[in-house]
């Protein structure tokens, strides 16, 4: 992925992906707010948004609990521009198989919002990786983002999804977000809010991962 110049200087508070462009967002995530639903451990949704050089971490993760479908929030404490998601999962029967990602929510989307709401984006998500994987997001949809829930399901046993990692590509914008602010992204054009990407392996190749 090209880098961004006049973006980069803008990133003083993020890691360096090992010098691949963009940056880690891990700096300007509001690790405190950050919270989940249907988890085994409901406190420990902030465990997995770890910084990059803990991203191999397997002691802490998440588990769904009583099905197989877990929602977690994640505030950010700018408005950043998001290009891709980093996500480590549970292989084997805890492997989700779908993720829904609704952005600018107030609050956390809860589960009859996820069935009722559009998504800004679907992924299909990789099987059987044991490393982190980049999956693209797109970067007009995702320009000015404050927050976004993240609604794992779909696993391959159909009873627990398991996620170990997320993080977070892109930048920073220069305008600090105010608490209340009620900034949302556009809805969606209907070509893409009906578009699942489906990530190939092929294509998996072609972004950053970490094995």
């Amino acid at each position: 992925m090209a880098a961004n110049d006049s973006d980069t200087s803008h990133n003083s508070l993020a890691a360096d992906l090992g010098g691949v462009g963009l940056s880690n967002l891990y700096g300007v995530v509001d690790r405190d707010n950050i919270h989940g639903l249907n988890l085994t451990v409901p406190e420990d949704a902030k465990e997995v948004v770890k910084p990059w050089d803990q991203r191999e971490d397997n002691v802490k993760y998440l588990d769904s609990s009583v099905d197989d479908q877990l929602i977690v929030h994640i505030p950010f404490i700018e408005n950043v521009r998001i290009k891709s998601i980093l996500l480590k999962l549970g292989r084997g029967e805890v492997a989700p198989r779908h993720l829904q990602i609704y952005a600018n929510r107030s609050t956390i989307v809860d589960f009859a919002e996820a069935e009722a709401t559009r998504a800004h984006l679907n992924i299909s998500l990789l099987e059987g990786e044991t490393g982190v994987v980049e999956y693209p997001m797109r970067a007009a949809t995702f320009a000015s983002v404050h927050s976004l829930s993240l609604f794992f399901n779909d696993s391959v046993g159909g009873e627990v999804s398991r996620v170990y990692y997320i993080g977070f590509k892109g930048d920073m914008r220069s305008i600090k977000r105010e608490v209340n602010s009620k900034l949302e992204v556009p809805a969606p054009h209907a070509a893409d809010a009906s578009l699942t990407d489906r990530i190939s392996e092929r294509a998996a190749g072609q972004q950053t991962t970490a094995r």
